[in-house]
């Protein structure tokens, strides 16, 4: 009868296995997995299949073969590992899984630290950039490496954001004669080569950069650098992220970013987004960079060049913010209708009734449901000897929603 149990190998080997698991793979006719895990058992009796890296040949045969099966895992097989890809491409109901403990639980109490805390980053075959969003955004990360995204590199990407406050625990070979567990900081992984097999634990200190920012909305207008003060105010900053109504995965396409403080407020509102900051002109486009260095963000890229030409590599947004088009407000709109899909939502801040007036009646044409809500602003002057208000011009937050 057809069964594939996908176990997983204990930190010590063989001796890692519960009596439930040898049963099961002494009762097996097929046996998978790495060569150090088939090694465990000399003496099956049944077939051996190396699991290589060409994992669609291995579907293959457990698609084809009717006969009792054994998949070896390390660890848990649903922890960045196995696991995932055969639930893809096989039925889940021929599946079942036996865990066992992984290198990160081992690694932990190892270094007599709880987990339940922490957060868990595979750098294996993974953009570089994005393992390291996801360490500085946390206190307490277990990283698994690989041959390209090392200790090292990983420490030299958090030293260029100034990101060196963690305390460093580079745990190799666990589980065998070669263990060890190596403390050091950020800087001191520089030093080291790290064994193949190892696991990163990273355990939060202290802040580099005395100057960091709380994330919440309505980020002071003067922390910003910017071009003689052109910036979209605190106040209106905060509506206009209001009406984008951004979660947490989503695209947003800042068009005319300016300083870069709606980009800058919405990466803390988008921890698992993309956002893409587009300006043309080179001046702020000088200043966006320092903020977004200044900020310390981590999901904000950068696009250098004039909308919409600029646009067609980027993936289709769920969000817009148009902040300045350049005079070219209706070819972008055209583009940006052609990519945002059903549902999606473009926030437009106007301060001119042109603007207002041509962006309402490319809406009004293209079949969308808009809203515009004017802003009014006055503040009381600082270092003054009566409490007087200054006024700002009012400002025509349009949203737009594609129907």
């Amino acid at each position: 009868m057809k069964s594939i149990h996908v176990i997983g190998a204990g930190i010590v080997g063989q001796e890692g296995f519960t009596p439930q698991a040898l049963e099961l793979i002494n009762q097996a006719e097929l046996l998978i997995g790495a060569e150090r895990l088939l090694a465990l058992f000399p003496d099956f009796s049944g077939e051996k299949l190396v699991l290589g890296k060409k994992l669609a040949e291995v579907v293959s045969r457990l698609q084809s073969c009717d006969c009792r099966t054994v998949v070896l895992a390390s660890g848990d097989p649903l922890f960045f590992g196995i696991g995932r890809y055969l639930l893809r491409n096989l039925p889940e109901e021929l599946i079942e899984f036996l865990p066992n403990v992984t290198s990160v639980q081992y690694a932990f109490a190892k270094i007599r630290e709880p987990w339940d805390d922490a957060i868990f980053v595979s750098a294996h075959g993974r953009p570089l950039k994005d393992a390291v969003d996801r360490i500085v955004a946390n206190d307490k990360a277990a990283v698994l490496t690989d041959e390209t995204n090392t200790p090292g590199a990983i420490a030299r990407e958090m030293l260029s954001r100034r990101r060196g406050g963690y305390k460093a625990y580079l745990c190799e070979n666990l589980g065998t004669d070669e263990e060890r567990i190596r403390i050091t900081d950020i800087k001191g992984l520089l030093e080291f080569e790290a064994a193949p097999l190892n696991v990163l634990l990273l355990i939060k200190e202290y802040e580099d950069d005395a100057h960091q920012y709380v994330p919440t909305l309505g980020i002071p207008d003067d922390e910003f650098v910017t071009v003689k003060k052109l910036i979209t105010k605190e106040e209106v900053r905060v509506v206009t992220l209001a009406k984008l109504k951004l979660r947490h995965d989503m695209c947003l396409w800042d068009i005319g970013a300016g300083s870069g403080s709606i980009c800058i407020e919405a990466d803390h509102l988008l921890p698992n987004g993309k956002i893409f900051a587009i300006e043309r002109n080179e001046e702020c486009r000088q200043f966006i960079k320092e903020n977004l260095q200044k900020f310390n963000t981590r999901n904000v890229s950068l696009i250098e060049g004039v909308a919409p030409d600029c646009l067609e590599e980027l993936p289709d947004p769920d969000r817009v913010f148009i902040g300045g088009s350049g005079g070219r407000l209706w070819d972008i709109l055209d583009t940006v209708d052609h990519r945002l899909a059903t549902g999606g939502r473009i926030v437009l801040n106007a301060i001119t009734l042109d603007t207002l007036t041509a962006a309402n009646e490319y809406f009004g044409n293209a079949g969308y449901n808009v809203e515009v809500v004017t802003v009014n602003i006055a503040r009381t002057r600082p270092l003054s000897d009566y409490k007087m208000f200054e006024a700002y011009n009012p400002v025509y937050i349009l949203t737009a929603v594609k129907e």
